[in-house]
């Protein structure tokens, strides 16, 4: 083994394939004696889950076995620790045998394996060592993640086992099939377990959780295999001499190739830089959606033009780029000036809304600077553009996914803070980490660059393209994202219909939408094929269904549409970067902002100027919209049949790079997301009403201004809280349509309905330009329709009609919300029609609606007479805007509640029983009656007494009223 001339020697060496027999035997002996130390000590613990115990269930799932009791738990986490050094080796080990052995796999696809497999053996961990007793939280979310990336793991190690040994591949598709085959009926027994609490069920699933185990650890034991060759050897690379000491006093190595150090270095510092960029991207995304809607509070409380609408000119401040040094300083220094930008991030810190609005407009403003001098810098740096506008698009993603966890806010929102759901420090801290770690880089790395050949190409095709073209495409892009693709649920809002054809709901088919915007970016590079006419064609049959259409019909064209607007993001940015900066960047941004305005108006139109002109014609503003992107699309294709350097970015190392780091970025983002959606989808809260037993309901109507409370903070939580402690079985909510650019595509309902367990009908979509009102009941919704109500002159008002199974008893239910007392006509008609549909219903009926009328006026005649219907309490004078009715049931009580500084109108509610002669209830009596008299089961809570809680009370008459019936 020696050397005398100083060689490198072989110090010792060993089959690889003993590595699979390590991990085979380390991980089945952990498995197998937790299993049998866990029925021998604790059975009957064991085998009980939440709902059952022996001998309905008589078998152990794997997470009761390993991590509940001692001591099968302290033996299967010894074994499994002895596990993970195999297993990690194993990982590696495959990334070498594919890429320098086999030749089975390129390194690019080699690393993002290792990279999964690494992932998912950490994910491994977070489920073992944090059992669900611990933190079921956590523990769920790792042991989801665990699932997520054995799909491309497996699958991957199937793509790259060598065809040359047939018994390897053979087993590998047999235990990939084995595994993913079990995965469904495992979920169905689980559900029947967790939702419909079937006896036994839990012990079947139980069954397919071992066998998933078998079949993921025999899959890994297959390398054995593969590894008969493969061996493993430790070199001493000095021959036996003494080692040469470097000034720094660290041991030279050996040969550069033969070191992994330098690998896995250079790998981590691309994903840290990768990682860092996508936030910032995140942030820019998260600043751009967030000044619309502080924009917004201030009009919605001087119910017109106030002047600070103006602020959305701030995104026109990359103008200022066709000043070359500014440019170059910026493009050098974008760290520095994301950093400075952060002050849009610390807005939450400021309590005024006004001073809040503009900070947060100011860091848009340098953020939106820094991305355009980034993009225009590096349009003669090969890869370097396309690596940032991937980056830009992955934000975006983060965005939605990010959105999606926080039921559509966006926890570093200014409007959000720690009282509400935010982490607006966290996000502020991550934020600078990264701007420093990008100024640290870009300072480190920093080259002149004299890449002639490149600068001529591109003046060239700037000389030959139309500048107008290519802002007029960025701007319709810009808007398409912002207003139908910055959160995952915006277009199946903006589609919505009634029950039952409701259409999907935001969870799980937001991943979808997820998917859909992954899958556009993932193709962007491919720009021949996406700038040319037939891609353009998807993309407006995709805009025409959406809009033509609703339910599902419309979300698969919003699905296209989404995947279209994000596939062209290459090339429109780059068309973009290489014009004069003054003049394309600002009309590109006015392009986006005119768009912006036009969707406003169709449904402000009654508060703003011209708004006549647009009222109801959200068709115009798409149309406009895709015209603006097809005339980018022309201009860059152009460009691409003219560039030059199309053919050679593919082989820049740098190309390469950034789309293997955004491939595996886009598969993280899906799979966070179906996690998410899963997380969601099992925390939720099954919907039942509070007071079965007395056959009560209480329903509620409260006009909410688009959840944002009086002083510019987001207001759905304290909206729960007041739902719940109210026990609103049913409630109506109005001026609830928060799915446009100007409320920040919010749909803060899931939250409640998620939380406190509703079903939720949203009333009329998006597209259909109202205000909203919005539906959230305790009880299973049969059948809705959607009212858009006659308004020839004033705003457009809306309703719901749901016929809701209340006790086996069909009720029906209107939520409305008629037009402003400016438009008397308009209030006629509506109110006329409200009453059409309540008389010529035969259910009982309850009324829950925004009328805008004094009490004894003809409008209030025309609702409840012509109606049919009764007046919750006639002798309650002190009304204008919000009125509850009822018949065919038994009024128990009638309360009034202040808003709590939520919004500027109370919480009127009125409390119901179900009776088997409905007729006989048809009228009213109005005698009333002491709550002492009211079964406690009936009565109103005590706590909104006197002072009441949180700034919610009885007001008014200070407590509520009871009544015979």
């Amino acid at each position: 083994m020696s050397s005398s001339d100083g060689t490198p020697r072989v110090v010792t060496k060993f089959g690889a394939k003993h590595v699979a027999y390590a991990h085979t035997i380390c991980a089945y002996s952990a498995f197998i004696l937790a299993l049998f130390l866990g029925c021998y000590t604790h059975y009957y613990k064991i085998v009980t889950n939440e709902y059952f115990g022996y001998p309905d269930e008589w078998f152990p799932s794997v997470s009761a076995t390993t991590g509940d009791r001692y001591p099968a738990r302290a033996f299967f986490q010894i074994l499994i620790a002895l596990t993970s050094g195999p297993r990690f080796a194993l990982v590696v080990l495959w990334y070498f045998y594919t890429t320098r052995s086999a030749f089975t796999s390129s390194r690019a696809f080699g690393k993002f394996l290792m990279l999964v497999g690494i992932t998912r053996t950490v994910a491994c961990g977070g489920w073992v060592y944090i059992t669900s007793t611990d933190d079921h939280m956590t523990h769920d979310i790792a042991m989801g993640l665990y699932l997520v990336c054995t799909l491309p793991w497996q699958l991957g190690v199937v793509y790259t086992t060598s065809r040359s040994i047939p018994q390897a591949l053979k087993w590998r598709r047999i235990l990939t099939g084995a595994f993913f085959t079990t995965l469904p009926p495992m979920i169905y027994y689980f559900l029947q377990h967790k939702v419909y609490r079937v006896p036994g069920a839990y012990t079947t699933y139980a069954f397919f959780e071992w066998s998933l185990i078998l079949y993921d650890v025999a899959f890994d034991a297959v390398s054995a295999l593969e590894f008969q060759t493969f061996e493993l050897g430790v070199v001493d690379v000095s021959g036996g001499r003494p080692v040469p000491v470097t000034k720094e006093g660290s041991a030279t190595v050996g040969r550069p190739e033969d070191a992994i150090s330098p690998f896995f270095l250079h790998t981590l510092s691309a994903i840290r830089a990768y990682v860092s960029e996508v936030y910032l991207a995140f942030v820019f995304w998260s600043m751009l959606t967030s000044l619309a809607l502080l924009i917004w509070y201030f009009p919605l409380w001087h119910m017109g033009i106030s002047g600070y609408e103006a602020f959305l000119l701030i995104t026109i401040t990359p103008m200022v780029l066709g000043i070359r040094p500014l440019r170059r300083v910026m493009a050098n220094q974008r760290g520095f000036f994301h950093l400075i930008s952060l002050i849009g991030l610390a807005s939450y810190a400021v309590q005024d809304p006004a001073y809040r609005l503009i900070c947060t407009a100011v860091g848009l403003g340098i953020s939106t600077t820094t991305w355009m001098a980034t993009w225009i810098e590096s349009r003669n740096t090969v890869g370097k553009q396309e690596r940032s506008t991937l980056i830009w698009g992955v934000g975006l993603l983060v965005h939605n996914v990010v959105k999606m966890a926080w039921w559509t806010e966006n926890p570093i929102w200014p409007i959000m803070n720690s009282t509400n759901g935010g982490c607006n420090l966290v996000g502020l801290v991550l934020a600078a980490v990264a701007c420093i770690e990008v100024l640290v880089r870009d300072n480190m790395n920093r080259k002149p660059s004299h890449d002639v050949s490149t600068q001529m190409a591109t003046h060239t095709v700037a000389d030959g393209n139309s500048w107008f073209q290519a802002a007029a495409g960025f701007g319709g892009v810009l808007f398409a994202l912002h207003s139908l693709f910055s959160d995952s649920s915006a277009i199946m809002r903006w589609s919505v219909d009634g029950y039952p054809s409701f259409g999907p709901e935001p969870v799980p088919w937001g991943v979808a939408t997820i998917a859909a915007l992954a899958l556009g970016l993932y193709v962007s590079p491919k720009q021949s094929l996406t700038t040319s006419l037939m891609w353009f064609g998807m993309g407006g049959l995709g805009c025409t269904a959406f809009y033509v259409f609703a339910g599902w019909n419309a979300y698969y064209g919003g699905l296209a549409l989404g995947f279209y607007c994000t596939s062209i993001l290459l090339p429109i940015i780059r068309a973009l970067s290489v014009h004069p900066p003054f003049k394309t960047l600002l009309t590109a941004f006015m392009c986006y902002n005119v768009l912006c305005l036009a969707s406003v108006w169709t449904v402000a139109y009654a508060f703003v100027p011209g708004g006549v002109y647009l009222r109801e014609r959200i068709h115009w503003v798409l149309a406009l919209m895709m015209a603006f992107i097809g005339l980018g699309v022309y201009n860059a294709r152009k460009q691409v049949e003219e560039d030059h350097l199309s053919k050679a970015l593919v082989q820049r190392p740098l190309v390469k790079e950034a789309r293997s780091l955004t491939r595996l970025a886009l598969v993280a983002v899906m799979a966070i997301s179906g996690l998410v959606a899963t997380t969601r989808s099992l925390a939720s809260v099954t919907p039942a009403p509070y007071h079965p037993a007395e056959k009560s309901f209480t329903a509620g109507i409260w006009t909410i201004h688009f959840a944002l409370d009086n002083d510019m903070w987001a207001s759905e939580r304290r909206m729960r809280d007041a739902i719940r402690d109210l026990e609103l079985d049913v409630v109506g909510l109005l001026e609830s349509d928060t799915m446009r650019i100007i409320m920040g595509n919010r749909d803060w309902a899931q939250y409640i309905a998620e939380d406190l367990g509703y079903y939720l009908d949203y009333g009329p979509s998006t597209m259909k330009h109202t205000w909203g009102c919005l539906l959230l009941s305790k009880f299973p919704i049969l059948q809705s329709e959607h009212h858009l109500l006659p308004s020839p002159v004033g705003e457009l008002a809306c309703a719901i009609h749901a016929t809701l199974d209340v006790y086996g008893q069909p009720v029906d239910f209107i939520v409305s919300h008629n037009g402003q007392e400016e438009d008397p006509e308009d209030r006629r008609l509506q109110t006329t029609e409200l009453a059409r549909i309540m008389r010529t219903s035969p259910n009982p009926f309850v009324f829950l609606g925004y009328v805008v009328t004094k009490p004894q006026q003809p409008l209030y005649y025309t609702l409840f007479n012509d109606g049919n219907m009764n007046d919750i309490d006639p002798s309650d004078w002190d009304r204008w805007c919000q009125y509850v009715g009822y018949r065919g049931l038994r009024r128990v009580a009638y309360a009034r509640v202040s808003h709590g500084h939520i919004t500027d109108t109370e919480i009127q509610t009125g409390k119901f029983q179900v009776v088997d002669n409905p007729p006989n209830y048809w009228k009213a009596s109005y005698e009333r009656i002491q709550e002492s008299q009211v079964a406690p089961g009936l009565r109103y809570p005590a706590i909104f007494r006197g002072a009441g809680i949180r700034g919610h009370r009885y007001h008014v008459f200070n407590e509520p009223r009871y009544f015979v019936h």
